[in-house]
């Protein structure tokens, strides 16, 4: 049946395309809210009012969120492609796609962190300077479990995003679903090849969501 419907589509080729794009999606998703965590807690942590205020280091945290986080996906990975072929080796191939999709991402993230942890009360931050708790014991006890529903909801809108960019990574050799909708589907003029990748992203899509809102909804105390 599905033969008859989808006769240019080869479901090993699919099956493998899709295997990539969950690879890069979530080895980027993970180093991405490992990354970008660390930057929105120096934005936060270094901001005006702040246990580490530091204008300089504040800005120059913040200038470089700004920039990669405005340069659109397509020209960053062109612009990455001496680095990422230094780092990888070769620029085609899905892990020649994870420096793009990370330095991408991270910066869009930590903004994501950055508005989460600006979002605790202060008072509980206070209570814990009163009680004399060290900046360590502040950022794991009271920053990062009162910021969590905030910090897995912005990595499920991020996950979302970042698998978005490994289609477009697709279009310039990466591999993935992307990568097989453009060559197999667009190039060759099969619309069926790139109706199913786009079925599949889709399926991606929403069970990343569902997951996150499970998540989020959990952790929420309020």
């Amino acid at each position: 049946m599905l033969n008859e419907w989808f006769p240019n589509v080869k479901w090993e080729t699919m099956w493998e395309a899709t295997i990539e794009t969950l690879y890069m999606t979530s080895i980027s998703v993970i180093a991405t809210f490992i990354i970008g965590a660390l930057l929105g807690l120096l934005l936060f942590l270094t901001s005006k009012g702040n246990i580490w205020e530091n204008a300089v280091v504040n800005k120059i945290i913040a200038a470089f969120v700004n920039v990669f986080r405005s340069i659109p996906f397509i020209i960053l990975i062109v612009l990455l492609i001496p680095f990422t072929t230094f780092l990888v080796g070769t620029m085609i191939g899905e892990d020649a796609a994870l420096p793009a999709l990370i330095i991408g991402a991270a910066p869009f993230y930590a903004r994501m962190v950055e508005i989460g942890l600006r979002e605790i009360d202060k008072g509980v931050i206070e209570a814990a300077k009163s009680m004399g708790a060290k900046t360590s014991t502040i950022i794991w006890k009271v920053l990062l479990p009162e910021s969590m529903p905030a910090l897995v909801s912005g990595i499920t809108v991020t996950a979302i995003a970042l698998v978005g960019y490994t289609a477009m990574a697709g279009a310039i050799g990466a591999g993935g679903l992307g990568n097989l909708a453009y060559l197999e589907g667009f190039q060759r003029t099969r619309p069926d090849v790139t109706l199913v990748a786009t079925i599949i992203i889709l399926i991606i899509v929403f069970i990343i969501q569902f997951i996150g809102d499970f998540i989020t909804s959990k952790l929420d105390k309020r």
